[in-house]
């Protein structure tokens, strides 16, 4: 990629952020809509959960391979085609007929979207070379899902109550083109130096994984254990083949020497239960601010103010705190905040105060607006910036894989608690422990947050970045040869 200017790299970064905030919004936008989505489409809890896994599971699955195959082919190229297929599947979306179509339109929507987070993320890997710069980047991209916290259920409840819940796709379109045109015009085309083969087993096997992983949570409670089984044995199987199958290879899908350094196993586990315990904050969220509170979707949707708030504003300092002190302080106060938060609504009721909630969703707002820039920096951080793409879509993965775990697991526990029951009735119940796992979460960021940012932890990564660089002089040294 070319030098560019301070304004060129700026409006780059721009650009990069419009792609999140299209798929942030619809995400937190989707979250309002699931009541009236479920009173017009006669959704099961199972049904409401595929309408955000079907998303992030497709999402999840691909996001590796959109990575590598930007570094490839070019990540201007790959990025343009995302946000073309993303518009599409929105597109789609606003016009399903039934929930089997909305959840088959969602996937389409999420084969786009596997083409742009990860993508953008390595254009502005490869624009801010400097690590200040960089961080501050990253800063600003973390303060972008803040906004899309805001807006996104502000939108989505308006258009809900004054349109339908049809019309929380309507806002992807012009965003998505608007993007589209500025990448044709201001973004450079870049690629890795050298083309990473496909991995089509590995992709394979992937797929299985966090398919057949996904499917036996959430039908879990419906089908039953047996029923599920089958599925839990393909996940396993898929898992033992990517750890015998990716290290044979010598341009894995998965390059598992990059969990040779802590910091960035850290950063796995870190996005994981951070990812996990917003999907999972969401869900249960919305359905008790309407469905046991009795709010319309524009009310519930002004609730997550006082998360979105600090989300915004906590973005930016902490990618200057990992830019000036590193990692360790904004995982640390994002994991306390995060937990702090989920106890207290794993203790709340129908008549929990009004205080009380705000108070649980601003802590929980800091917490995560504390967590994204040391994940994704310390992701890309000390890789060989030819990697660039892989590394940043491993972050990605971990992250759509923590939301849709989140999802079905702490809709799981919701459904078996709540039965046949209407949620009004034994919401509270049934939510219980879903808020506790959400706690756990919370915990895993703080306290792998803390094992995994140290001096100890600092050495691996540096060991792990030398053999990596090492490995790729000694491949390039037998292909020239």
């Amino acid at each position: 990629m070319p030098e560019l200017s301070p304004r060129r790299r700026l409006l780059v970064l721009a650009i990069c952020c419009m792609s999140l905030l299209i798929v942030s919004i619809d995400t937190t936008a989707l979250n309002v809509s699931l009541p009236a989505m479920q009173r017009d489409l006669d959704a099961s809890t199972s049904g409401l959960q595929w309408t955000i896994d079907a998303y992030t599971l497709v999402l999840a699955s691909l996001l590796m391979l959109a990575g590598s195959t930007a570094d490839r082919i070019g990540r201007k190229r790959v990025f343009m085609a995302g946000l073309v297929l993303f518009t599409i599947g929105s597109a789609l979306c606003s016009v399903a007929p039934d929930l089997d179509s909305l959840i088959a339109f969602r996937m389409v929507q999420a084969v786009g979207g596997s083409m742009l987070n990860p993508v953008a993320m390595s254009i502005i890997t490869n624009t801010f070379t400097d690590r200040r710069e960089r961080a501050r980047a990253i800063g600003v991209w973390g303060a972008v899902v803040g906004i899309s916290m805001a807006a996104g259920p502000l939108v989505g409840g308006l258009l809900v109550d004054a349109v339908d819940w049809r019309a929380i796709f309507w806002v992807n379109l012009p965003v998505g083109l608007a993007a589209l045109l500025l990448t044709l015009r201001y973004v450079p085309e870049s690629r890795a130096p050298k083309a990473r083969r496909l991995d089509p087993v590995g992709q394979f096997l992937v797929i299985a994984l966090f398919g057949s992983l996904t499917y036996a949570i959430i039908e879990a409670p419906n089908a039953g254990f047996t029923a599920v089984l089958p599925f839990a044995i393909v996940a396993l199987a898929a898992l033992l083949g990517l750890l015998w199958y990716e290290p044979r290879r010598a341009e894995p899908l998965i390059d598992l020497r990059f969990f040779r350094s802590a910091p960035f196993s850290g950063a796995t586990v870190i996005a994981i239960g951070a990812f996990a315990a917003l999907g999972g904050f969401l869900f249960l969220s919305t359905l008790y601010l309407q469905n046991v509170r009795g709010l319309d979707a524009l009310h519930a949707g002004l609730w997550m103010l006082p998360m979105a708030t600090p989300m915004f504003l906590c973005a930016p300092l902490s990618g200057r705190l990992v830019g000036s002190r590193g990692p360790r302080l904004p995982l640390l106060i994002a994991g306390t905040a995060m937990t702090t938060s989920a106890a207290m609504f794993a203790l709340l009721d129908a008549e929990t105060s009004n205080v009380t909630l705000v108070l649980g969703y601003a802590l929980f707002g800091v917490g995560f607006g504390f967590v994204n820039a040391p994940i994704t920096n310390t992701a890309v951080s000390g890789m060989p910036r030819a990697q660039a793409g892989v590394a940043a879509a491993v972050a990605s993965t971990s992250r759509q894989l923590g939301q849709t775990l989140g999802v079905a697991v702490v809709g799981a526990v919701l459904a078996s608690g709540a039965g046949a029951s209407s949620y009004k009735d034994t919401f509270v119940s049934a939510a219980g422990p879903g808020w506790w796992i959400i706690t756990g979460c919370g915990l895993t960021v703080l306290s792998v947050g803390a094992v995994t940012s140290g001096p100890w932890a600092r050495r691996t990564a540096e060991r792990t970045a030398e053999k990596l660089e090492s490995a790729e002089i000694r491949q390039a040294s037998r292909v020239s040869a």
